[in-house]
């Protein structure tokens, strides 16, 4: 299993492109510089009002599959 540790601020408006349906994922860059791609639903557990803020270990499998994302701290 592989890890990423992502540091994200993605405000409400932003984010609300996908509600509406103009945007499906997320592109971000993790601490060691790579881009990622992920689906935006799975940081809907992590909106607020403000929007998703902070930082955030991905484990995924060799395949690039998504295990988990928690929010860190």
């Amino acid at each position: 299993m592989q890890e990423l540790i992502i540091d994200l601020a993605l405000p409400a408006e932003r984010y609300l492109a996908w509600y509406r349906g103009q945007a499906g994922r997320v592109v971000m860059r993790s601490r060691d510089g790579r881009s990622v791609s992920l689906p935006a639903h799975h940081l809907r557990p992590f909106l607020t009002h403000e929007g998703v803020y902070g930082s955030f270990v991905m484990r995924f499998t060799r395949e690039g599959k998504l295990v988990s994302l928690e929010r860190l701290g």
